[in-house]
C-alpha cells in the first residue's frame, strides 16, 4: 500500500490509510514518521468523533438491554431473541468506525502526549 498521507512534521508522504488509522486520537502515543522520526495522531476532530460516536455507542446498548427486558411494554419483542448479536455488533461497530473514519476524513497532527522513557 503506497503512502498517500502528508507527515505534519516533515511534509513528505509516509503514511498510508491502514497506519493512518492506527495512529489514533490524540490521547493515543501515535505512529512514528518513517521519514523523520516523529509521531504523529489523527487530530482534534478524530477525538471529538470517537468521543461522540462512544457515547451514541454506550446509549445504544443501554436501549437494547432495557428493550430486552420488557420493560417499557412489548412491542420490541424481537429484540430480546437478538440481543446477544445487537450488542456484540455495537461494541465491534465501537471499534471499527472510528478507525475507519479515522483512516480517511481527519488530517494528521503532532502528538502531543508526553511519555515516560524507560
Amino acid at each position: 500500500m503506497s503512502s498517500i498521507y502528508n507527515c505534519p512534521h516533515c511534509g513528505k508522504k509516509s503514511f498510508n490509510p491502514w497506519k493512518k488509522a492506527m495512529a489514533g486520537q490524540l490521547n493515543s502515543p501515535g505512529k512514528v514518521c518513517m521519514e523523520c522520526g516523529q509521531k504523529c495522531v489523527n487530530g482534534r476532530g478524530a477525538t471529538i468523533f470517537n468521543a461522540v460516536f462512544s457515547v451514541i455507542c454506550l446509549a445504544l446498548v443501554v436501549f437494547i438491554y432495557l428493550k430486552s427486558q420488557s420493560f417499557w411494554g412489548t412491542e420490541f419483542e424481537w429484540i430480546a431473541f437478538y440481543e446477544v448479536p445487537l450488542l456484540v455488533g455495537v461494541i465491534l461497530l465501537k471499534f471499527i468506525v472510528p478507525r475507519l473514519v479515522n483512516a480517511f476524513f481527519f488530517r494528521l497532527e503532532p502528538a502531543i502526549r508526553i511519555d515516560s522513557v524507560k
